[in-house]
């Protein structure tokens, strides 16, 4: 997995399922058997610790064991995937994100959500943030290897510059935007998780949301804005406008601003 260039998590991710199911048969993962693996599959479903991902995450990992590892054929086993679940975004209000910036008073902690928001960011990403990635001179923040090891750039917002710099001048970060405890390293995913949950509790917001919900407020309100989907996909990341169009489904565009085709035809 090294040498294909998978990543920490991928890697880590497929050796934990590897090793959960020869746990549970206390076998070999090279020993196991097609039903062996369907049963397991089915089991965790059943019992409702399997989502469609990690069934998913839990077939990629057998299936590279199987063909590149062992050099067996796949049909052998031919395990079909799960259909995937089609929910949309949970996304916040406009109001929603002032009152969760409104809230944070630690000005750390206000700068990574600030600048999540405002560019659309991973927590992987938003954590691994250099100095050097922030472009004050163009407003662009530069992604470097995100999801797919691509790298991209994003908006940096005039507010948001303007909270880096105090953010900067007060904490003096060396290389990394936000360090942990230790500064040669970033904090932790953790951590920023416990910042946002503690924000949204203080800001009101009943929504069973999580982190990654200001990457997808984030798309959404350039949408209502009326941004092109094309730019948006760049932004974000996306290799495919089908995952951006999401977006489309939770957007609240002014319809009123909308004018029937009809209507311009009489104009003629």
């Amino acid at each position: 997995m090294q040498i294909r260039n998978y990543s920490p998590r991928t890697i880590s991710c497929y050796l934990s399922f590897i090793a959960r199911i020869s746990v549970h048969y206390n076998t070999s993962p090279d020993k196991l058997s097609k039903d062996q693996i369907k049963n397991f599959i089915q089991e965790k479903i059943d019992s409702g610790k399997f989502s469609v991902s990690s069934v998913n995450q839990l077939i990629s990992a057998m299936k590279l064991l199987i063909v590149d590892v062992l050099g067996r054929k796949w049909k052998e086993f031919h395990i079909k995937r799960p259909r995937r679940e089609k929910r949309l975004p949970i996304v916040f209000s406009k109001e929603e994100i002032e009152r969760l910036l409104e809230v944070t008073k630690n000005l750390k902690h206000k700068t990574i959500l600030c600048l999540t928001y405002s560019g659309g960011l991973r927590l992987s990403e938003v954590r691994n943030l250099r100095i050097s990635d922030i472009d004050s001179d163009r407003m662009q923040v530069l992604i470097r290897l995100g999801k797919g090891k691509k790298t991209r750039y994003t908006l940096l917002g005039k507010q948001t510059l303007q909270l880096l710099r105090d953010y900067y001048r007060r904490y003096q970060p060396q290389d990394y935007l936000f360090p942990g405890q230790i500064p040669t390293r970033p904090l932790s995913e953790r951590t920023i998780q416990v910042i946002f949950k503690n924000a949204m509790k203080l800001a009101g917001i009943k929504k069973p949301g999580y982190f990654h919900c200001l990457r997808h407020t984030f798309a959404t309100h350039l949408l209502e804005q009326g941004v092109n989907l094309r730019v948006i996909q760049q932004l974000m990341g996306h290799s495919s406008l089908k995952t951006t169009s999401v977006y489309l489904h939770v957007a609240t565009c002014e319809t009123v601003l909308v004018q029937s085709p009809i209507d311009v035809l009489a104009k003629k």
